[in-house]
C-alpha cells in the first residue's frame, strides 16, 4: 500500500503539478482509503517527503539500468548523451522538478529534498564519469562532465514547455563531438 501511495504521488506531481497534488487525490489514484493514506502519511508533507526519497531511488535505478545497455565503441558518447537526455525528460524528472520548484519557497520540503538531491547529483555525476570513461585527474574533465549534466538538465527543463526533441538532438550531436575532442579519457577507454 505504501508503494502504491508513493507511486501515485509521483504520478500526481507529473500530471497535476505540486499545487494540485493533494493527499485526497493521491489516495484516489492509489486506490486506497483516505484513512489508510493517513495511517501511512498523516500530512501532505509526510507523503511528499517519502515521495522525495522514492523519486531519488527511482532516478538512480533508471540511470543505472539505462547505463547497462549502452554500446561500446565510437557511438558510445552520443548514446550516453541520448540516455541522459531521455532521463532528464522522463516523468521521474518532471516529478522531481515539481518538488524543486515547491521546495524553493517551502523550508520543510527544502530541508528534506536537499540531502537527496545532493546524493542524486553526486551519483549521477559519478555514473556519467564512468559511462564516458572520463579521467577526472586531468584538467577540465570534471568541468566537462558537469557541463554535460547541466546542459542536458537544462534541455530537459525546456522540454517541459514544449517538445524540444529536434533541437535537443542537434545540440547533443554537437556536444558529443565536443566531448570526443576535448574530454580527457582513461587509458582503458
Amino acid at each position: 500500500m505504501r508503494q502504491r501511495l508513493l507511486e501515485a504521488t509521483a504520478q500526481c506531481l507529473v500530471d497535476c503539478g505540486w499545487s494540485r497534488t493533494s493527499t485526497t487525490l493521491v489516495s484516489q489514484r492509489a486506490g486506497v482509503s483516505r484513512g489508510a493514506q493517513l495511517h501511512h502519511f498523516p500530512t501532505k508533507n509526510d507523503l511528499v517527503i517519502a515521495a522525495v526519497e522514492h523519486l531519488a531511488l527511482l532516478r538512480r535505478d533508471e540511470l543505472a539500468q539505462a547505463a547497462a545497455t549502452l554500446p561500446d565503441g565510437p557511438a558510445r558518447t552520443r548514446a550516453v548523451l541520448e540516455m541522459l537526455g531521455e532521463h532528464f525528460t522522463s516523468d521521474v524528472f518532471v516529478a522531481a522538478l515539481e518538488l524543486w520548484v515547491a521546495a524553493r519557497s517551502d523550508p520543510t520540503l527544502l530541508a528534506a529534498l536537499g540531502p537527496f538531491e545532493q546524493v542524486t547529483g553526486r551519483e549521477t555525476h559519478k555514473l556519467t564519469v564512468k559511462m564516458l570513461a572520463a579521467d577526472e585527474s586531468q584538467p577540465g574533465a570534471r568541468e566537462l562532465v558537469q557541463a554535460t549534466l547541466d546542459l542536458i538538465r537544462g534541455l530537459g527543463l525546456a522540454n517541459t514547455i514544449s517538445n524540444d526533441q529536434k533541437r535537443r538532438s542537434k545540440i547533443l550531436d554537437r556536444w558529443a563531438a565536443v566531448l570526443e575532442d576535448e574530454l580527457p579519457r582513461r587509458e582503458s577507454a
